[in-house]
């Protein structure tokens, strides 16, 4: 099984992240990378993200803007 996340500006359009995303062998893996790198993310276009199991949707859109 393969954690991932889906980068998206706040309609729901897909993104490419600014920075290179991974596949992560554990949701707390993939919670960690997101909280380390968030900000330098937003900074770059993608204003929220989905996190998926394999092709399972787990949660999301979550917003990467601290004030929303």
């Amino acid at each position: 099984m393969a954690w991932t996340w889906r980068f998206e500006t706040a309609d729901g359009t897909e993104v490419e992240p600014s920075v290179d995303p991974e596949e992560f062998p554990t949701q707390g893996d993939a919670e960690s990378w997101i909280g380390e790198y968030w900000r330098d993310l937003l900074a770059g276009g993608a204003e929220q993200v989905v996190l998926f199991e394999d092709a399972t949707k787990i949660y999301g859109p979550m917003s990467l803007n601290a004030e929303a």
